[in-house]
């Protein structure tokens, strides 16, 4: 039986490992469903991560690489090309159990006292968005187009539109770019980018890449491949405008619409799912629902920044180390709600007793904003915390640390909200 197995070998999977050794857990198994540690990171060869982390910028598959040579510093266990299919829950104190199959073990029953779960997310694809028109070739998801770009060596087309302005989305207009591509436009239906400013003004302002807020792609064009897509201006209740409409003569569409956390294994092992961030209701310490249960990543909510996800894994990490050596986090929890221009809130409860070192709680608007302020009120309408952003914006997640002093102060469900002053 394990102390511990971490599910899934990204950025999330190899830093909570990392610091679960650490703290002291030195029966650890990581199960990875690719051929190589890393996740996602592999693929993104454009540097800017690592910034917070490590104080320096790296690649993509730098930064993989620090954490890939810290693990093998320590006595982790890792199977790679191994498939989890099913986590089950212990009941009255017993073991849970993780269900994996690989071509060399066969189908594996794996007892363990905690799991972390950090399976990443996934794309959200043309059908989920159900784009008008013909079912041709040359329609890729964006994080689709990077792999067979920058891993496989394949040249996705040449004349390229791109709908949605997700990171993904942004990264790839620069790296099509120059690669020799022409990307014709950039499409976005909300009257915002979906992505970080740097990457707005780094992937499509200096390479004169134009980029169309409130439009959308209304139809696609072509028998075998891709030959046209038309774009329309959409209006406030995201209809396309009759007579707005943009011909566009190209040969591939990428999309950029959204990642979806990747939690079939968390609904299937029965854990209380949050509605609003697609992924499992955590604990200050990212304990789920189920006692000896941790999850962390891009599974709990879509980040930003990797940086971020290093750090909350840490802590996800740290929580399980604690659970195996006995040190249960328990008490009265605080509810934490999402008010007005707030999307939701990570954690969405806070254990008062367990808490030694202010909340670090992620949260993102709803809409473009300057000049605010954060409030956190209890029950009684009382603030109990307030901070000021100069900017915040939807694409860019945002986090205040909430001191133990003034959450012992608030009197039932605490409400996060932004005032525009």
């Amino acid at each position: 039986m394990y102390d511990l197995i971490v599910v899934g070998g990204g950025p999330a999977g190899l830093a909570a490992a990392c610091k679960a050794w650490d703290e002291g857990v030195k029966n650890i198994l990581v199960l990875e469903r690719d051929k190589e540690l890393g996740g996602i990171l592999n693929q993104c060869i454009h540097n800017g991560f690592g910034l917070q982390r490590f104080k320096e910028e790296l690649t993509g598959p730098e930064y993989a690489g620090r954490y890939i040579d810290m693990l093998k510093a320590t006595g982790v266990q890792v199977k790679l090309d191994t498939m989890v299919l099913q986590v089950v829950p212990g009941e009255d104190g017993a073991p849970h159990q993780v269900h994996a199959i690989n071509g060399a073990d066969g189908y594996m029953v794996l007892e363990t006292k905690t799991i972390v779960l950090a399976m990443g997310c996934r794309e959200r694809t043309r059908g989920a968005i159900s784009t008008p028109g013909e079912r041709c070739a040359g329609v890729f998801t964006a994080g689709a187009a990077q792999r067979f770009l920058n891993m496989e060596g394949y040249m996705v087309g040449r004349r390229v539109v791109i709908l949605g302005s997700g990171d993904i989305g942004l990264i790839m207009a620069r790296r099509m770019t120059l690669e020799g591509a022409k990307v014709l436009a950039c499409v976005e239906l909300m009257p915002y980018s979906g992505g970080l400013t740097r990457n707005i003004v780094q992937c499509l302002e200096d390479y004169g890449i134009p980029l169309y807020l409130s439009h959308t792609i209304t139809d696609i064009k072509g028998h075998e491949r891709v030959e046209q897509v038309t774009v329309s201006q959409v209006g406030p209740d995201r209809r396309p405008i009759p007579g707005t409409e943009m011909v566009f003569d190209c040969d591939t569409v990428l999309l950029s619409v959204g990642l979806i956390p990747e939690n079939e294994l968390t609904r299937q092992a029965g854990i209380a799912m949050d509605k609003r961030t697609s992924g499992a209701v955590v604990f200050e310490n990212m304990e789920t629902g189920v006692p000896g249960i941790f999850a962390c990543g891009n599974v709990v909510h879509v980040h930003d920044l990797v940086d971020y996800v290093s750090a909350e894994s840490e802590r996800a990490g740290a929580a399980a180390a604690a659970w195996v050596q006995g040190k249960h986090a328990a008490g009265e929890a605080l509810e934490l709600k999402n008010g007005d221009g707030v999307s939701y809130t990570v954690p969405q409860h806070l254990r008062l007793d367990a808490l030694e070192k202010p909340a670090q709680v992620f949260f993102r608007v709803n809409r473009v904003t300057r000049d605010a302020q954060i409030l956190a009120t209890d029950a009684d309408g009382k603030t109990i915390a307030r901070f000021k952003r100069e900017h915040m914006a939807p694409g860019e997640m945002e986090q205040v640390a909430l001191p133990p002093q003034l959450l012992k102060l608030a009197r039932g469900p605490l409400t996060l909200s932004i005032r525009e002053v």
